[in-house]
């Protein structure tokens, strides 16, 4: 592995030294044709994104590389399949190999592709790295290096446009929430796999960031301070993630699998706490005591976590579209929360909603955002308690996130006096989620009611 990894910094260092000496691109040049995967040592030169820390007076932090292999777990991938546990699933799901030569679990945890898509030899055991985000490299690689080289010439190479928002979270939806052909479903979370969810400012946050926080409402827009960048994120993550859930969810509905196995209702899609709870005496249970309004009692619900917080934005930015969205996953989530749901009335409801939801990514990843807006969010978000607490512990999650990410940017700009109280509710919040079968969603909702008068 070290003596692959050497070769590939030689090589990345040199094609853009061949740049910088005015010479042809013969890497780049030869594959055109053919995008290719190179892997990740072709960044790590120190000249390049391999610097131990950021280089000043550099459009770039040029530490990235680094960043990633320490710090990023997404390094890390390939090692959750190798342990104990990734061995336990490999058995459960009958794999007949390992996890870690499983097709099914590489798509997710390694820079995985076909023989022909490889430039070089690689290591699978790298994890998720440079080019699962951000494209293969081998057209772009050295011309990149260029003064005069633009990120738009890149993206026309082949380079994944992370910059613009839609698209960078397009991209990590697929596998943080999965598409037909790489996805976590109610089996493999039998199975030992964590279910799925994602928030983009918070996951960005932990990643942790290896690029600079540009300026801006969007590229080549400056119309506003770079410190609200990550409520935008958050705002158009949250749009994105509906489109893409209402998505998954059609085509499950329609029964379309690339495995070909065909499980309706797909029990991913609903309420893994509907089940999956400390069950505890009668007299003490929230569940009985709010009873079941919108559903037969025992009927599992579907997991509208990436809708009861996002609703409440698209009713600020677009109360139109936010009507149009809302009456038709009011029926979608009615016809989901049943025994057995009809497949055509889901995947009809599911396609109509989801380019409303796209119609508002747009909308939201090039608006202006300011501190009235996030207040805005804030104090609608906490005065909905009760609602966004019995949807489930995953729309609380949800909810803890976006409380998170809206008053980091919130308090950066207005720098309230509570600002450590505040900040020691929201931790609060954050506790409550740290085990699924604890959850009490009265309690949670009475947290929220606090907060709500902080703000």
């Amino acid at each position: 592995m070290l003596k692959s990894l050497h070769f590939d910094r030689c090589i990345g260092l040199c094609a853009a030294l061949l740049v910088l000496c005015g010479l042809p691109n013969l890497l780049g040049a030869a594959e055109n044709d053919s995008a290719k995967y190179i892997g990740p040592g072709s960044c790590a030169a120190t000249s390049c994104h391999g610097s131990v820390k950021p280089v000043a007076d550099s459009r770039i932090l040029q530490n990235e590389y680094s960043t990633w292999i320490i710090k990023d777990k997404h390094s890390k991938a390939y090692q959750a399949l190798t342990g104990d546990i990734g061995e336990r699933m490999a058995q459960i799901l009958k794999l007949g190999s390992k996890a870690e030569d499983a097709p099914k679990c590489l798509a997710c945890h390694a820079l995985y592709t076909t023989p022909a898509q490889r430039g070089r030899a690689f290591e699978l055991a790298d994890g998720v790295s440079c080019e699962n985000c951000h494209g293969p490299s081998s057209a772009w690689l050295g011309p990149h290096t260029e003064r005069q080289w633009t990120h738009e010439k890149s993206v026309a190479l082949g380079m994944v446009d992370t910059r613009n928002v839609i698209h960078r979270t397009e991209k990590c939806l697929e596998c943080h929430l999965g598409t037909q052909s790489k996805f976590v479903d109610h089996e493999m979370i039998a199975a030992g796999h964590p279910d799925l969810y994602f928030e983009l400012d918070s996951f960005s946050a932990v990643e942790p960031r290896h690029w600079k926080t540009p300026r801006g409402s969007a590229p080549g827009k400056p119309t506003e301070d770079g410190a609200w960048n990550g409520m935008r994120d958050w705002s158009t993550g949250q749009a994105v993630q509906l489109r893409a859930s209402l998505e998954r969810l059609s085509w499950r509905a329609k029964g379309k699998r690339y495995d070909k196995k065909d499980a309706w209702p797909e029990y991913a899609e609903l309420s893994c706490f509907a089940c999956h709870h400390a069950l505890v005496p009668a007299k003490d249970s929230w569940r009985q005591a709010h009873e079941y309004p919108e559903r037969r009692p025992g009927d599992p619900s579907w997991n509208e976590s990436r809708y009861i917080v996002f609703r409440l934005l698209a009713k600020q930015v677009d109360p139109a579209a936010a009507q149009e969205l809302e009456q038709h996953l009011v029926k979608l989530a009615g016809t989901m929360s049943t025994l057995n749901p009809d497949r055509s009335a889901v995947a009809s409801e599911a396609s109509v909603a989801a380019p409303i939801a796209q119609r508002l990514a747009e909308r939201l990843a090039t608006m202006p955002y300011d501190q009235e807006l996030a207040l805005r969010m804030l104090q609608q978000i906490t005065n909905d308690a009760k609602n966004i607490s019995l949807a489930d512990e995953r729309a609380a999650e949800q909810a803890t996130m976006a409380i998170d990410s809206l008053y980091i940017a919130y308090s950066k700009e207005t720098k309230p006096k509570n600002a450590e109280d505040v900040r020691g509710a929201i931790n609060g919040l954050f506790q409550q989620l740290e085990n699924p079968s604890a959850y009490n969603a009265d309690q949670f909702a009475a947290a929220l009611r606090r907060l709500h008068g902080m703000l």
